[in-house]
């Protein structure tokens, strides 16, 4: 008669053989790892502080910036740009945390359908931007983007661009009372074809701005 003797695990065979067990650890693991890595950043100065030249996103910009978002363009387009040979010879200078201090939600990612957009802004005018909208394949035809020819008919909301400043204020936009005020006024009559190409010329101009002022007051 032969007789089994029960396991007793111990040290690591304990945390493998215990879901319980490790489930805890696991959490534990992130919640510590994360705390580390994320916690510093918001205490550094080039991740809290507005690069030089950036300034926060008029009421027009923002009614843009929210078609961008709800129409999904951030699926195909990252505004990223990593500092690598091949991004900054393609897309312009690698982008720098300063820079999107204004930003809530980033619109960072990897995805890359289309190119990356964040030195976009006045590299094409207002007019090439309108008809690559209403239909990409009139300027690229090999194209694959979506059109969106109803952004040219419809208006912005403009009564709802006070509210949303006063958020972003309250989350650190150095907002005026009376730019708030003038919110609405300054977008009435807009659509939000207007907008969203007011968003996309601002886009990466910042830095440029800056070095154009520091060459500017070295000479």
């Amino acid at each position: 008669m032969s007789t089994h003797k029960s396991e007793k695990f111990t040290g690591h065979q304990r945390i493998e053989t215990s879901n319980l067990l490790m489930i805890v650890l696991v959490l534990a693991t992130v919640f510590v790892g994360g705390f580390v890595e994320i916690v510093p950043l918001f205490f550094q100065r080039s991740t809290t502080q507005a690069a030089p030249g950036l300034k926060p996103y008029t009421a027009l910009q923002i009614a843009g910036r929210d078609v961008y978002v709800r129409e999904g363009c951030y699926n195909c387009h990252s505004q990223m740009i990593r500092p690598l040979l091949a991004e900054t010879l393609r897309y312009g200078e690698y982008s720098k945390a300063g820079e999107f201090v204004y930003d809530r939600p980033f619109q960072w990612g990897s995805k890359r359908t289309g190119p990356d957009l964040h030195r976009v802004g006045g590299k094409y005018s207002d007019d090439w931007h309108r008809i690559h909208l209403i239909n990409p394949r009139d300027l690229v035809p090999e194209s694959n983007m979506p059109s969106y020819p109803w952004l040219a008919t419809t208006s912005v909301d403009a009564a709802a661009l006070p509210a949303k400043m006063s958020a972003l204020r309250m989350l650190g936009a150095p907002y005026s009372d009376a730019e708030i005020k003038d919110a609405a006024q300054a977008a009435t009559g807009k659509t939000e074809m207007d907008a969203l190409i007011a968003y996309l010329q601002v886009l990466g101009t910042a830095a440029a701005t800056a070095k154009k002022e520091a060459s500017s007051g070295s000479q």
